[in-house]
């Protein structure tokens, strides 16, 4: 059987080729694109996932400290032998905790702002 000529003018032929290579080429910024926004993302999730940590370290080192200190009253209280020395131990307990939680909230601030200030960095770059 006899092949049947294909005649396409050289023309079209130059047309379609740059067509075809503009189309990968806008393929691939937008693969390229979305590489970087997914990087992007991947590190902006790990900053968020370190400054959570940091937090949650702060915070269940606070909880540890606040149950060694109620610990520390119970005895205290146990071996009280007047009334007034049970108020003067609660008193000083209320005090030092009033202390401790606005030190503790003070610090978890920073922390939580140091995160959100890396994070915000981070989708910058």
């Amino acid at each position: 059987m006899p092949l049947t000529p294909f005649d396409i003018p050289e023309q079209m032929r130059e047309a379609t080729d740059k067509s075809v290579d503009q189309a990968k080429k806008a393929f691939d910024n937008f693969i390229e694109a979305t590489n970087e926004a997914v990087a992007k993302a991947e590190g902006t999730a790990n900053t968020l996932r370190q400054g959570g940590g940091e937090v949650s370290r702060q915070a269940l080192a606070s909880v540890e400290e606040n149950m060694a200190a109620s610990f520390d009253l119970a005895h205290r209280l146990v071996r009280a032998r007047t009334v007034e020395e049970v108020a003067a131990i609660q008193q000083e307990f209320i005090q030092r905790q009033m202390n401790n939680v606005a030190e503790q909230g003070k610090s978890l601030g920073e922390m939580m702002g140091r995160a959100v200030n890396a994070t915000v960095d981070q989708t910058k770059k």
